[in-house]
């Protein structure tokens, strides 16, 4: 079973929908895109579509915001619990203490947020504060000093409404928000499920790369024969170890994790019942020849020597491209020009900005050579602007890492604050933290700092 929703669903998704004819939930967006694209889908009815799911079948989405329905109309009981569970940030980090003892964290109201002392949170950075349940690197900030908290308090204030307008409460909640430990080392992104057992198999492996300590992007994720060669019987191993706390069966996610220098793997977030969003999955079809959801839903693991004789050598980039400071919308983007800076454009999928948030996917094939390293550094470093028409300049502003080093008597980049003054008065809060001592139960009520979780 695959249930369509907005913002988007790629071609090649509508494609092998209509070639395999596997069942698609009839709602108001998978009619707009049967229509749109000219594909004859095998739309059923929501009837048809529930009962299906509460007998076990398999079910995949492109969008969280089918979660809602499932929610709504859907009796399984194991299915739905798995949703929860991996789509609460709060919740997956009090389950897998048990896992990684003394990872701290705590979480908090919107209404409560603003009133924590940085001066005891302090003790933590570098952490991150994002919301408990979140899309696309949405409303996630790397905090290090006073000056970057301020400016995530005011970014949360400044688009909680336009995060309510774009996604439902189940995908993006600007009501709830969780502080916590920031992970180091290389990030990774996973398209994997578990099967009837509750064993997981990976699907493909996207290293996270990033242009800086303070880039949160998805501007960059690529893949290969080595990546994913390398990488995936360790991510099974782990994947597998974490379903044993959670009990998912028959159940796609896209994780996204980082590793240590020590090895020890900690995960950022689960998406669950999708790959990766916006049709970033479909890399995988770019790279190796076969179509994720496909091998989920149908059961059928790729032949992996296959898909990397396929891939070969070459790299395989996917690129959400968001754009700059003091963008409206309202500006002009030169998609020709930005193509010619790249040899070997497998597909660029053109987005509305004021719609999607970004102005598009690119896909991109690299070789080893000085040329694809070159491409790909101007890809992760560009702010885009010179692609740009109409764009005013922001005048007189400071960026919260220059604010964070001027802070702590440095000059030039990210620097912790030195000698932060604690705030007048102190905030009444309830942010309640995991201290990670083994018993999921053990939370703990605390100063409006979070000032616990060692």
């Amino acid at each position: 079973m695959v249930i369509l929703d907005k913002p988007y669903a790629s071609p090649q998704l509508l494609e092998w929908l209509e070639q395999s004819q596997h069942p698609v939930l009839r709602n108001a967006f998978s009619r707009r895109e049967a229509f749109r694209s000219g594909r004859a889908l095998n739309l059923v009815d929501a009837a048809e579509a529930a009962a299906r799911l509460d007998a076990g079948e398999r079910v995949y989405t492109n969008s969280e915001n089918a979660l809602a329905w499932i929610s709504e109309h859907v009796d399984n009981g194991s299915l739905t619990r798995a949703i929860a569970t991996f789509k609460d940030k709060v919740a997956m980090r009090k389950l897998l203490s048990q896992l990684d003892e003394g990872f701290f964290f705590c979480a908090c109201t919107a209404e409560q947020l603003p009133q924590l002392d940085f001066a005891e949170l302090a003790a933590h950075v570098p952490f991150v504060v994002k919301p408990a349940r979140g899309f696309c690197s949405m409303g996630v900030h790397v905090v290090t000093c006073r000056a970057e908290w301020d400016a995530a308090l005011a970014d949360f204030a400044r688009n909680a409404a336009t995060w309510a307008a774009m996604y439902p409460d189940s995908v993006v909640a600007g009501s709830d928000f969780i502080l916590e430990q920031y992970i180091t080392g290389q990030e990774y992104a996973l398209d994997a499920y578990f099967d009837e057992a509750g064993v997981a198999h990976v699907l493909n492996v996207l290293r996270h790369d990033f242009a800086g300590p303070n880039d949160t992007s998805d501007r960059m994720y690529t893949t290969s024969a080595a990546v994913v060669r390398e990488n995936a019987p360790v991510f099974e191993a782990w994947l597998t170890r974490v379903n044993a706390l959670v009990g998912a069966r028959n159940f796609p996610v896209h994780v996204e994790m980082r590793v240590g220098e020590d090895g020890v793997v900690r995960p950022i977030e689960f998406n669950p019942l999708r790959f990766a969003g916006l049709g970033g999955t479909d890399v995988a079809q770019h790279a190796f020849g076969f179509r994720t959801y496909e091998a989920f839903l149908t059961g059928a693991l790729p032949d992996f020597d296959a898909a990397f004789a396929y891939a070969g050598n070459h790299v395989y980039t996917m690129s959400l491209l968001n754009p700059p400071a003091g963008v409206t919308g309202a500006e002009t983007f030169d998609y020709q020009a930005f193509s010619q800076r790249f040899a070997n454009v497998l597909e660029l999928r053109q987005f509305d900005v004021p719609t999607f948030g970004c102005y598009g996917f690119l896909f991109i094939e690299t070789d080893e050579s000085a040329q694809g390293a070159a491409e790909l550094d101007f890809l992760l470093h560009s702010d885009l602007r010179e692609f740009i028409s109409g764009l005013q300049p922001v005048a007189g502003s400071v960026s919260p890492a220059a604010a964070c080093a001027s802070d702590a008597g440095v000059s030039g980049g990210s620097a912790r604050c030195a000698g932060v003054a604690r705030s007048d008065g102190d905030a009444a809060s309830d942010c309640v933290a995991q201290r990670g001592v083994g018993a999921t139960s053990n939370d703990q009520t605390l100063r409006p700092a979070c000032a616990q979780g060692e």
